[in-house]
């Protein structure tokens, strides 16, 4: 694919953080600023004809990739973060992992009605963090005009769990791929 040449600076851990899932490390990404530049780059690039007003993205490596990508459009950014991280009054969703459980949360006024919105979040599994933030969104009167990540593992149907929205991803690893 057009962005392929990244996957060379993903780190994979087998067996973490449970036997059997091959980790997908980003930080190997953002320790080299050239990788890292890169890849803000495609994810910038994937998102230059999306008409949106601000970005939301999950505690904590979405905000790695989202920072900057608002920076570059010259758009606001929310959080969706862990329980008892927001200080002002707040909406939850609970959901599931590829190897457990969460909760996300955003404060009750981070999203104006009509408010048309980007999720960046650094890798899509199966979905999950990534289904209770479009919950969110929409709890909040806000449209999710796209949902971008840097890695997809498209094996654990992410993509079909959000069928209904734009998903644009930089790179893809199948569940073997090292």
């Amino acid at each position: 694919m057009k962005f392929d040449y990244l996957k060379k600076y993903v780190r994979t851990i087998p067996n973490h953080p449970k036997d059997g899932v091959m980790y997908r490390d980003i930080t190997t990404v953002i320790e080299d600023h050239e990788a890292f530049k890169l890849a803000i780059d495609a994810m910038n690039e994937l998102l230059k004809d999306i008409d949106f007003d601000i970005i939301v993205s999950p505690d904590a490596r979405g905000h790695i990739f989202s920072s900057p990508i608002a920076y570059l459009k010259g758009k606001g950014l929310q959080l969706a973060r862990k329980p008892g991280k927001l200080p002002a009054e707040i909406i939850e969703e609970k959901y599931n992992l590829e190897y457990g459980t969460a909760t996300l949360q955003m404060h009750k006024d981070a999203i104006k009605k009509g408010q048309k919105v980007v999720i960046i979040d650094d890798l899509m599994a199966t979905g999950g963090t990534l289904k209770a933030i479009t919950r969110l969104v929409k709890k909040l009167g806000g449209e999710v005009a796209c949902i971008c990540c840097f890695i997809e593992l498209p094996e654990l149907n992410g993509r079909e769990a959000l069928s209904e929205y734009d998903i644009r991803t930089v790179i893809s690893f199948n569940e073997d791929e090292i």
